[in-house]
């Protein structure tokens, strides 16, 4: 386990990413979302991440549901705040967003003081909680001025109140999440897909940054979303489909992964959590066996010679793990 900054929060190397039980992009039945949890457990993940946009909240209640029979001391849980669930009239789905759920609310953008308090408390009701560990602000990419102004200022006094442990940013680019680091004190933040064999943009500014001023860094989207899982034709890179040459980089990799013994999917999550910034790497699952697979790879080893190879060859990331 790990102490996000100077808190006494700790995770585990490897966390759980839920938005797949949210229904991302295709349905997820309760059991499937209950077994993928536990297996998490199984394998000894520790600590679970979640947000209000992720199936309109049904990721929250589907996840509160199934850590409701462990002990609250002995996992870490985060969730986000920013966008704010109002009811909606329930016709439609939300496929537009990318969750198989019907369209029960709608988002509304709120990185107010009292936003970030509602949305917290709405949160604690759908996990069935009465506290979580983590707060994130969510994606402020397009509303910077009220995130720092006021969303921010709310977190801290959260944080002093003891409402919540650890206070952070959860982005999916690396610029905006420098600027947190650098100008407030938040404890940690969540960077999704901006440290990975594919992009290492995060590695110019922001890691070098939370490691001189003891900031952690979760890493999510190590796959980005897709393409690095498995790369053929169709994959997905950001959510959208990977552009061709994107699809040629991962297969490169691929291939000169095989022929050192190990999977891309190994060197994927290798690369992200061996910089020594990260506190824990984030792996959403749809299902138990996606669990495993996740903590198998995690553990399984990535020769010196692989990394060498890619510095040889200028392959993408041919730096290899910091």
């Amino acid at each position: 386990m790990t102490a996000l900054g100077r808190t006494g929060v700790q995770v585990t190397p490897l966390g759980f990413g839920a938005a797949a039980l949210g229904n991302l992009y295709t349905p997820v039945s309760d059991e499937q979302a209950h077994a993928a949890v536990q297996a998490a457990w199984e394998r000894g993940i520790r600590y679970f991440d979640t947000a209000p946009h992720y199936g309109l909240g049904l990721s929250e209640r589907r996840l509160g549901a199934a850590l409701r029979s462990f002990d609250r001391a002995s996992y870490t849980l985060s969730t986000k705040v920013g966008r704010r669930l109002e009811p909606a009239d329930g016709t439609g789905d939300d496929r537009a967003h990318g969750y198989a759920v019907p369209a029960t609310h709608r988002r509304v953008w709120d990185f107010s003081a009292d936003g970030v308090r509602r949305t917290l408390e709405a949160s604690l009701d759908r996990l069935g909680l009465d506290r979580v560990d983590v707060v994130y602000l969510h994606d402020p990419d397009d509303h910077a001025e009220q995130a720092f102004r006021e969303g921010y200022p709310a977190l801290e006094r959260l944080r002093a109140e003891g409402v919540v442990g650890a206070i952070g940013a959860g982005m999916n680019q690396a610029g905006m999440l420098t600027r947190f680091v650098r100008d407030t004190d938040v404890d940690v933040v969540l960077c999704a897909g901006r440290y990975t064999l594919l992009d290492q943009s995060a590695a110019d500014a922001l890691l070098p940054e939370a490691q001189r001023r003891g900031v952690s860094v979760v890493v999510g989207g190590a796959f980005n979303s897709g393409l690095l899982a498995a790369p053929e034709p169709g994959a997905t890179y950001d959510y959208t489909r990977a552009p061709r040459r994107l699809l040629d980089r991962a297969l490169r990799l691929k291939a000169a992964a095989e022929r050192h013994g190990t999977t891309l999917r190994a060197a994927a999550l290798a690369f992200c959590a061996a910089h020594p910034a990260v506190a824990s790497v984030l792996a959403g699952a749809r299902s138990a066996a996606e669990v495993h697979d996740c903590a198998e790879q995690f553990t399984t080893p990535v020769p010196d010679a692989f990394w060498q190879e890619l510095r040889d060859d200028g392959l993408p990331a041919g730096k290899g793990p910091p």
